[in-house]
This record gives C-alpha cells, structure tokens and sequence, in this order.
C-alpha cells in the first residue's frame, strides 16, 4: 500500500494506543492462570494477535469482544505448531514456557523473524540437553525447564529476560537470573516484573545484575486495563514538536516505559543539537531521528541493536532521510543527523517492512508532503494510524 501525505498540521485530541508491551505481557500472565481474567483496553495489531494465537495454541482460550480478551487460562498442552508471523517479542516470550511443556514444540515465522538473535536461548538448550533446531521459517525445540541459575547477557535484548520470568515461577525450585553484561532496556524487565506482581506472582531484582524468582509459584486470574502506550504516543509529540496541536490522553504519569522520556529528547532537540542516548528506549530511536532531521541536529549513542529490529532501522531511516537532503551517518553504537539541507523529498520513500519508520517518515512528510511506499507495515503495532492523522485533519490518501 502506498501513502500520500499532504503538508498540514494536526489539531485534536487524540489517545494514545494501548501499551503493546503490556498487553503481550497481560495477556501471557492471564493465560497462566488457572481462571478467567479480562483484559481491557487491547489493540488487535498484528504482534498482539501472534501473542493470542500461542495462547489458543497452547490451549488456552481466548474470546475477544470489543477491545476486551476475556481469557480462560489453561496448563499449557501443545497441540498446533505457534505461529509467531513477525513478532520478535511473542517468539522469545514463548520459548520458555513452550520449554515447560517436556513435548517437541515448533515455532513458525517470517523468514526475517527468525534471523533475529535467539543465540541466548539456543546456548541455554544446549547447556541443559534440550532440542533446538532452527531453520530458516521454523524453530523446534523440546525440554523440561526447572529452576536453577541462569547466565544471561544484557546487552541483546531484554526479551530473554522476560521469557525466564514468565516460566521460572512455575518451575519448583528458586531461582537466579545473572545478567552478566551492562543492561540496556532495563524498564521493559521492571514492566514485566510490574505485569507478574498484577497476577500475583513474585519476582525481584536481588541487586543491579540479579533477579530472584521463587519456583512453586501460581498465577492469579483477574481484571485488569493495558495502560496507554508511550511509544505510539511519542509520534503525536514529534508532530507537536513540529508545529501541530495534539491533546494526548490515556497516558499514565507514574508509568514504568522506558519510552517515556520521549517529551525530554523532543525539547531538546527542539533547544538545538542534542546528545540523546537510545540504551533504554531504542523503539523511539525513528521517529527522533526524524525531528533532528527537521530541527537541528543530533548525536544519538546506544543504537547497537537497532540493527536487529524489524529492519536495520538506523541505515534504513539513513536512507530515506538522504531524500530530504539530511545527512546520517550510522556508526557501530552512534548515530550522526546533519540536516544539512532539508527539502521535500526528491523520490518515493520506501516503508523497510517496519512500522515505526513509516510513521516516523508520516511525521516528516506532514512538513513537505510525500509517498510512502509499503505504508502497510503500520498494522504491526498502530493498525489505525493514518485513520487517526485523518481525524486530526492531515490529508492523506491512499493507493
């Protein structure tokens, strides 16, 4: 699908999407639990559905009325293969409690989904004698998990951490989850833990690199609402920083994302050239990228992984910021915008197949006007977004 954007500015008010953390995390607790518990407030992109379609496939049940889930939680039977179709954090969240099961499990993906690291979880097999099989659509694993002590890098993704925390609480020994390199994403752990707390189960942070998690534990089935999302929220605030007026609602003060500090980062790159550091909140690196190039500048440090997102998303907004006439360049861990002549963009921009560079680039083209090519990569997280620039009173139109 291709997405013409007509310059204009947006005024409204508008909510924020659901947290699609939260609601991976609400979800998967719910489905823990032996009981019924309702979740409120879900947006059906295509990562939340990969999330629900696991559960049911783990026998789970799941009933889906308006944006409420009621879910009936189930001990986990594996029947069907899981289909994760591109969501990286159903895929890791799952491995562990699909390892709880003792039975041959197959993950399936996108071809791109499962080129993303899961060397972490394929060294944990190893270690423990369990099945690990990877190919190029499919992932087979088989084992019984228990508790015990964990080895596990923090510099990759914070989504291994998360899956041991779901699985180890159900296994009947304690255990330890040693984070053996600096730790970046660190609140995406604490939502996790916060989620956990919601349900009814225990687990916390023994010190800086250390998480206990007592074994012999149950989840609790009960009500509970997704919080507003901060990082679907942050590209509302670039369009402000940019000169419209959008009323953000439904946003939590004392939420615990990472993605929160969007408002400090886009008043200072507002202020001048800023230095920005991406460590604990990678997802907004886009769309800032996106406002330095209209504004002034900047130097942004911790973009390591954002090399193994849905694209290689600090070279692909490199390439499509060089239509602007803004120049990137893309370091191992920094990334430089010098927006040394920014103009309407001279070509079609092109999509990458990841939903926050669209969206970053809609921000932009709200200034110049433009096409985006393969705009439907929004459905991953914000499926109704352009529907939202629309009720703002942006021109966009669609082919």
């Amino acid at each position: 699908m291709n997405v013409t954007i007509h310059p204009g500015k947006a005024v409204g008010t508008v909510a924020a999407p659901p947290s699609k953390s939260m609601a991976h995390r609400l979800l998967i607790c719910a489905g823990l639990a032996k009981g019924v518990s309702k979740i409120k407030g879900v947006a059906f992109n295509e990562d939340i559905l990969a999330t629900i379609d696991c559960l049911q496939a783990l026998g789970v049940k799941c009933c889906i009325e308006g944006d409420t889930v009621t879910v009936t939680g189930a001990a986990f039977t594996p029947s069907q293969t899981l289909c994760c179709r591109e969501s990286g954090s159903t895929l890791r969240f799952f491995i562990p409690l699909a390892l709880l099961c003792g039975k041959p499990v197959t993950f399936t993906g996108t071809q791109k989904l499962l080129s993303r690291p899961l060397e972490i979880y394929q060294q944990l097999c190893k270690e423990h004698g369990f099945l690990f099989h990877l190919k190029e659509s499919t992932l087979q694993i088989e084992g019984s998990l228990s508790g015990g002590t964990f080895q596990i890098p923090g510099d990759v993704s914070s989504q291994f951490i998360t899956g041991l925390l779901f699985a180890l609480p159900l296994t009947k020994q304690d255990s330890y989850i040693h984070i053996t390199t600096p730790l970046e994403s660190k609140s995406y752990i604490d939502l996790t833990l916060q989620a956990l707390r919601n349900f009814g189960v225990e687990a916390r942070w023994e010190n800086g690199s250390t998480l206990f998690v007592p074994g012999n534990q149950r989840y609790t089935p009960r009500d509970i609402t997704v919080e507003g999302d901060y990082s679907g929220a942050a590209f509302y605030g670039a369009m402000n920083a940019l000169g419209s007026n959008i009323q953000i609602t439904g946003l939590e003060t004392d939420s615990l994302q990472g993605d929160k500090v969007y408002e400090t980062h886009l008043q200072g790159l507002c202020e001048g050239f800023a230095a920005i550091d991406l460590s604990d909140c990678p997802d907004l690196g886009p769309v800032l990228f996106a406002v330095a190039a209209a504004k002034h500048g900047a130097l942004f440090t911790g973009t390591r992984r954002l090399k193994i997102k849905e694209s290689d998303r600090a070279a692909a907004m490199a390439q499509e910021l060089s239509a602007f006439g803004v120049s990137v360049q893309v370091e191992e861990n920094s990334v430089t915008v010098t927006p040394t002549a920014f103009h309407k963009p001279d070509r079609v921009l092109q999509g990458h197949n990841d939903h926050r560079i669209v969206m970053a680039l809609a921000v932009l083209l709200m200034l110049t006007g433009g096409e985006i090519q393969g705009a439907e990569a929004v459905r991953k997280s914000f499926p109704d977004f352009f529907e939202k620039l629309q009720m703002l009173g942006v021109s966009v139109t669609y082919q």
